[in-house]
């Protein structure tokens, strides 16, 4: 298995994105191609037909997947409100590609089996990478029927960006452009995906039940009023935190009701999405379970870096993967750490000068505590490794 990655930065000039592909040939040093994905900043959009035609040119037996992103992830930058395209080419002897493009109106009721969604992407073996429009699919729907139909496998990618309204975005299937819907491809055979999840908060106060909840409303924890109980956990907090909480706060759902203590990873985050002083009740952006534990998050450059970097030093297995894919939230990057390239840089100084491409997205999807799960402020990593070393 060999991976390789390469950015191009001018749109206009034809001979730097042939210089980009000739480049992923030649990291490929002289094995075939059979997965190209390509994400492309805004910058492109009007040229994406030619543009895809060339990595069809360069590369001719490989399937091709790709989106519009409003930033993108290749080489060692992370491209930012600039022109960017990210382009990745695997040689994945031993693996099965299954590529696949669904609408809205394609997608089987919450209820269907999971056969229904096996006939939709040729199987139930195989790891699934997924890029979803977020204004004409149910993305949530998606997952969860992806999860059930691919038992024991990572479904990871992202909600795609640089557009403002619905069919803005671009998807790429093979030879076909779409302007709705979701473009993946599943994985199968000798094959292995890592997902890394970063969701960059960190616990303040203490963990709290659920005593009354309606939906999204949170009306009680621990038999008191939802606004009193976060006043008495701002109340404890230092100024510093206090100051980080009133610009973000966040309430983490324990994933794992059977735990009795929580550490990272343990709690999906969710946005605090409003509050009703008359009755005490906050807003939250997933529906609650009455009973269930919750925790009060706050998220700040450090506690992103530390998070991210704990993940991947803890990763199971150990050894460097081939390549990678990052879909990292659009509110990550310089506006949060300061810096450019920061999420790409603890990659490579974690698990070495692996490949990696990727995209800045409207949503991440990836596994927390074994839960595929469609998060935001994420950075969500697929780690690809052969199962075998044949």
């Amino acid at each position: 298995m060999r991976w390789a990655s390469r950015l191009a930065t001018e749109p206009d000039h034809p001979a730097a994105i042939e210089a980009a592909l000739a480049g992923l040939a030649a990291d490929l040093d002289g094995a075939a191609a059979d997965l190209v994905v390509a994400f492309a900043s805004p910058d492109f959009d009007g040229q994406l037909p030619g543009l895809f035609a060339r990595v069809r040119a360069r590369f001719p037996r490989a399937h091709l997947l790709g989106s519009s992103g409003g930033g993108v992830v290749a080489g060692e930058r992370e491209i930012e409100r600039a022109p960017g395209l990210s382009l990745v080419a695997a040689s994945l002897p031993g693996v099965t590609l299954r590529p696949f493009h669904l609408r809205q109106r394609q997608l089987p009721e919450p209820d269907a089996p999971a056969e229904a969604w096996r006939a939709l992407i040729g199987g139930p073996d195989g790891h699934a990478i997924v890029l979803s429009d977020p204004y004409t699919l149910d993305s949530e729907r998606l997952i969860a029927g992806l999860e059930a139909a691919l038992p024991g496998g990572v479904v990871v990618g992202g909600l795609v960006s640089g557009g403002l309204r619905p069919y803005s975005h671009t998807l790429l299937v093979d030879d076909a452009l779409h302007r709705e819907g979701v473009a993946g491809v599943v994985l199968a055979g000798n094959v292995q995906v890592e997902a890394i999840v970063a969701q960059g908060c960190r616990p303040v106060g203490d963990p709290m039940f659920i005593t009354r909840a309606d939906r999204n409303i949170l009306y009680s924890l621990d038999d008191q009023p939802a606004m009193a109980a976060l006043q008495a956990v701002m109340n404890g907090l230092c100024p510093t935190d206090r100051s980080r909480a009133r610009e973000s706060l966040f309430v983490g759902l324990v994933v794992d009701p059977a735990r009795q203590a929580y550490g990272p990873g343990d709690f999906l985050i969710r946005n605090l999405v409003g509050l009703d002083p008359r009755s005490g009740a906050l807003m939250v952006g997933a529906r609650l379970k009455p009973h269930s534990v919750v925790q009060f998050h706050v998220r700040d450059a450090r506690s992103s870096a530390a998070d991210l970097e704990g993940l991947l030093r803890r990763r199971a297995g150990g050894r460097a993967p081939a390549g990678a894919l990052l879909f990292s939230c659009l509110g990550r990057g310089r506006g949060l750490y300061g810096v450019p390239d920061h999420d790409l840089g603890v990659i490579r100084a974690e698990v070495g000068p692996v490949p990696v491409g990727g995209m800045f997205c409207n949503g991440e999807i990836g596994p927390v505590q074994g839960r595929v799960c469609l998060h935001g402020y994420t950075s969500a990593i697929a780690l690809f490794s052969p199962r075998t070393d044949a």
